[in-house]
């Protein structure tokens, strides 16, 4: 079995692997395969959790290759909250990349904080429209993460050490409160 856990990136899915890896019979992984190309972009192993917010940009592969073959987790968190998150990080990663790219720079006067929004709405609806056919699929909610990983951990049949998978909500992972006044994530904070 593979689960993916789509996402838009800034809502808690760090802390999900966090959490993932308290489980021993399925290998958990952030972003694991992101610089690769073709076949390989998508050639997880079995019995592996990914969360990678860039398959929102991937969804037609990915139902190529998985389908329903898969179970698939969409995390999200208050929008509000992470677009506040992602305009923190404007100046770098997928805001970077979606300003710059696929807006072509927008228009004068768009705020980070707009870009940002835009950003999670198109998203957000990739993956909505990527999950209404799928069979084996769970909505969570970062705003119920301990109630909401406990429904997971039973809906896979994760075995492991659920008590320590729970407290690692309780800590932050990859956080841009520390620097985001500094512009620049600090080393080993992989930008989103």
């Amino acid at each position: 079995m593979k689960v993916f856990i789509l996402n838009s990136g800034r809502c808690g899915s760090t802390t999900f692997i966090q959490a993932c890896r308290h489980i021993t019979n399925f290998t958990a992984g952030h972003e694991t395969r992101v610089r690769l190309i073709g076949a390989a972009r998508l050639a997880y192993p079995d019995q592996h959790i990914e969360a990678d917010n860039r398959l929102a940009w991937m969804l037609g592969r990915l139902d190529r290759v998985h389908g329903d073959n898969a179970r698939y987790v969409h995390l999200r968190r208050d929008p509000l909250t992470t677009a506040a998150s992602f305009a923190r990080r404007a100046a770098f990663g997928i805001m970077k990349a979606y300003r710059e790219g696929i807006l072509l720079e927008g228009e004068p006067g768009q705020s980070a904080e707009e870009i940002a929004l835009d950003y999670l709405d198109t998203v957000e609806a990739n993956i909505d429209l990527f999950l209404r056919d799928k069979q084996q699929r769970m909505d969570f909610r970062l705003e119920h993460a301990k109630r909401d990983f406990r429904a997971f951990w039973a809906w896979i049949g994760a075995q492991g050490d659920l008590e320590q998978a729970l407290a690692e909500w309780d800590r932050r992972h990859n956080a841009s409160a520390a620097w985001a006044e500094g512009g620049a994530p600090p080393a080993g904070d992989t930008p989103a």
